[in-house]
């Protein structure tokens, strides 16, 4: 084919709503140069049968924003590109059966006015003048969201596509791609009709995107964690009672979404169209004897409307104009989910110049969002807002078939599902163990997940309530607090243990890696024999990561991190190693594992176990030594603010250090009592007080900041430049008159009836016996003494700024000891 493309800067696999919105981004940002493959006709896949509601709600910061963009987006998308779309902003209302329903409602609201969305809470009599076809019993209220709605999605897609188009962008029907190849700095995409040379390459193949993942393997890819879920909805006949009151208002009804009950509700054509998520869902294509087939474009899966009989029995009493028409016609079509249900969108894992933004179980809503972020990616390598939150790195090696498997039933059974701070998700676990698991399990440690590590939360006792249903609260107080408070108290009055595998860790060596680094962060190294924290900034000078660096040579390094952040920082070092291969950088996580052993009486614990160490060195010491008869790397440091050592030892030596430390008299403590004394101390967590959303100086991060130093560390002219300016927010800690429930994550803080900031994380502090809470708020209002609000589930909290200084311990005295 003489007109085929046969270079490009960017190729995008996959003709559906978030492939062309990439195309649309990066064309209309004056990447011309780009082309998207489809291997059927545009839409033939999820987007062809997909419902089309858009809805701004969202529980996460990242996904609203991204959905907000999207519908405001969509508003104007059919004149901005000349092609007409059926777009019916309705308006929706979800309802809430329960107080804890509600106040997720509050939450959302408060984050989706900081978002500049008005949603209002609603009681059971207001949702009705919403929506005059629906019966209010059992109902405590609801949420009103006048902008929510419904689109086309052939429509929106095609749109996309002109609009794409228009500014420079190709696409390729019916253009199947068989393989990828590299060669040199390039890659090499072939399909049926020819091979094209690119730059940067883009999985957006929706349900496929598993099986095009496995075309990367070779370079350094994985198994795409994903599964493929049957999901249905059905229109009914017409209504006459819907249709007359239609004609008379002039718009279409208001949409329905009962979260508690699980499913959709909204009006089509003139009849009404249900969806819901059933907790005896199916997944498809799982199975040997029923694979994947090559093709399955514009096809849907036989009805199977038994599954739904418990749900259409609901709906029809919410509604009951819904029993008086038949069922028209029935959707049964194949849905991506990622085990968490939310996308996949921004760099390919393990794999250079790739990225990949598929698995959108709500495509339509993301989809214009989703083009943004990723045009960012590639363009920028970084996004303007931080999207960890759907970042396909945020799973590991942990998410085999049976993870991804597991968790999609879950989630898409839970779809609607509230995420209480002490609710530990059953499906999908026990993928990595610590050696002392059992041991933990037998003590009474309630267990969760971190990146596929099993790690107590908090140890129950006998006569605990540890069921499932006991952590559906929002609030604080539940049969963990008593326990948290028993194990911070042995913490501050003796000593604790915390079994913590899972660090991610690396070994950094060659000639030149000190230089190198100097070269990657915003601060100092340390001197060999010594161990700090450092901060990776991105061209912005706002926080990528936070590693502690241990050197024990000159050019000799250990680096260690978030266990969520394995992949994540992995790949922010190797990214940027010198091409000539002077250095060595390994992943040496498995290798290791840790006890954080803390408290006053800590040191005397350790010198009763341990031969050949100074338990005199100094704070953020390192040295090798012998615990327990094992060997064992000991650095001086604690998380919880106390007295304490870190314990590293081989992963399989783990069993006799820890039941050592423990006959030494250390009360073991789970991850809830380590949060609460951390959040005392003001210690940032990735990914909550830090990430991209905050520059280096609003973070309050000043002292791992040296712009006098000769290297010209990524951001450092931003951070100049904004030091010049003036700083417009800062990182502050606040105590809170918070009632029962702690500040939970972006909740906003306002001052004289406005929003001035937002919190990055709360918690109980059990030594001073106060809510505490972490965020950034205007830089004029950053001063000690200074009182403001939070809004927590919907309650306006008196809130005080506190000094910039630890809450508990302000001199470091303890840790110092």
């Amino acid at each position: 084919m003489a007109d085929f493309p046969t270079t490009a800067r960017v190729v995008i696999i996959g003709g559906g709503v978030v492939g062309t919105s990439t195309l649309y981004h990066l064309a209309k940002a004056g990447w011309k140069d780009c082309v998207l493959v489809e291997k059927n006709e545009l839409t033939a896949g999820s987007t062809w049968h997909a419902a089309g509601n858009v809805p701004n709600f969202a529980g996460s910061w990242a996904v609203m924003n991204m959905q907000r963009y999207s519908a405001a987006m969509y508003r104007t998308l059919g004149e901005d590109v000349d092609y007409p779309m059926n777009y019916h902003v309705t308006g929706a209302i979800r309802l809430a059966h329960t107080k804890e329903r509600m106040q997720e409602f509050e939450k959302v609201a408060s984050m989706g006015r900081y978002q500049g969305l008005q949603m209002d809470i609603c009681t059971p009599a207001e949702l009705k003048e919403h929506n005059p076809f629906m019966e209010t019993h059992s109902l405590a209220g609801g949420l009103w969201d006048p902008l929510d709605g419904d689109i086309d999605p052939a429509q929106l897609t095609q749109a996309l596509a002109k609009g794409a188009r228009d500014a420079g962008g190709r696409i390729e029907r019916f253009c199947p791609v068989t393989g990828v190849d590299r060669d040199g700095d390039e890659w090499i995409v072939k399909t049926e009709k020819g091979e094209i040379r690119c730059e940067f390459v883009v999985n957006c193949a929706g349900y496929y995107a598993q099986r095009v993942g496995e075309m990367f393997k070779p370079f350094g890819g994985r198994t795409v964690p994903m599964v493929t879920m049957s999901h249905q909805y059905f229109l009914t006949e017409p209504i006459a009672e819907l249709e007359a009151w239609t004609k008379e208002k002039g718009h279409k009804m208001p949409m329905i979404r009962d979260v508690d009950v699980s499913y959709y509700l909204r009006q089509d054509k003139y009849g009404l169209n249900l969806g819901p998520y059933e907790r005896n869902c199916q997944a498809a294509w799982v199975k040997p004897d029923d694979p994947m087939p090559e093709d399955f474009s514009f096809q849907l899966y036989p009805d199977d409307l038994e599954r739904l009989e418990f749900y259409i029995e609901d709906a029809m009493e919410r509604v009951p104009a819904l029993g008086t028409a038949g069922v028209g016609r029935n959707i049964n079509g194949p849905i991506p989910y990622a085990p968490d249900g939310l996308p996949m969108i921004g760099p390919m894992p393990g794999v250079k110049n790739a990225f990949e933004g598929h698995s959108f179980t709500f495509g339509i809503a993301q989809g214009g969002g989703a083009g943004k972020v990723l045009s960012e990616w590639i363009m920028h390598g970084e996004t303007e807002l931080d999207m960890w939150a759907v970042d396909p790195r945020r799973y590991t090696d942990h998410a085999d078939h049976d993870f991804c498997l597991s968790k999609a039933l879950e989630t898409y059974g839970h779809e609607y599902a509230m995420h209480f701070p002490h609710h530990a998700w059953p499906a999908g676990r026990d993928k990595k163990l610590s050696p002392n698991h059992q041991s933990l399990l037998d003590a009474g440690a309630q267990m969760d997940a971190f990146n596929g590590w099993e790690r107590a939360t908090w140890f129950a006792k006998e006569g605990d309530d540890t069921s499932e249903e006991s952590t559906h609260t929002w609030d604080r107080n539940g049969p963990w607090m008593p326990r948290i408070k028993e194990e911070v108290e042995a913490v501050r009055d003796h000593a604790g243990v915390l079994d913590m595998p899972g660090f991610s860790r690396y070994a950094l060596s060659g000639d030149g890696a000190a230089e190198w680094l100097r070269g990657q962060i915003t601060g100092a190294l340390p001197k060999a024999g010594r161990m700090n924290l450092a901060y990776w900034a991105d061209s912005r000078g706002r926080i990528k990561t936070e590693m502690t660096i241990i050197r024990w040579g000159e050019n000799d390094f250990w680096l260690m991190t978030a266990a969520v952040a394995l992949w994540h920082d992995f790949e922010l070092l190797k990214g940027n190693l010198p091409a000539d291969g002077s250095l060595a950088l390994t992943n040496i996580t498995n290798d290791w594992s840790t006890h954080i052993v803390t408290g006053p009486a800590s040191r005397d614990i350790l010198s009763g176990i341990t031969d050949g160490a100074d338990l005199s060195a100094t704070w953020m010491s390192i040295q090798d030594a012998t615990v327990a008869g094992k060997p064992a790397k000991l650095f001086r440091v604690s998380f919880a603010g106390e007295l304490g050592w870190e314990v590293h030892t081989a992963f399989d030596d783990s069993p006799p250090v820890y039941e050592a430390i423990k006959a030494a008299g250390a009360t073991p403590f789970g991850m809830f009592a380590l949060n609460a004394m951390r959040i005392e101390k003001g210690y940032r967590t990735w990914k909550g007080d830090l990430s991209t959303d905050y520059s280096m100086l609003e973070a309050g991060l000043d002292r791992w900041v040296k712009l006098d130093k000769p290297q010209d560390f990524p951001g450092k002219a931003a951070l100049q430049a904004e030091k010049q300016a003036g700083i417009k927010k800062r990182f502050v800690t606040m105590t809170v008159d918070a009632g029962d429930q702690d500040a939970p994550y972006m909740s906003t803080v306002w001052h004289q009836g406005e929003v001035v900031g937002e919190t990055t994380s709360g918690d109980w502090g059990y030594r001073i016996n106060k809510s505490v809470a972490l965020g950034t708020i205007r830089a004029d209002l950053a001063v000690a003494g200074t009182e403001v609000e939070i809004n927590i589930f919907g309650k306006m909290c008196k809130a005080t700024v506190q000094p910039d200084q630890p809450l508990w311990d302000p001199e470091n005295e303890r840790i110092r000891a």
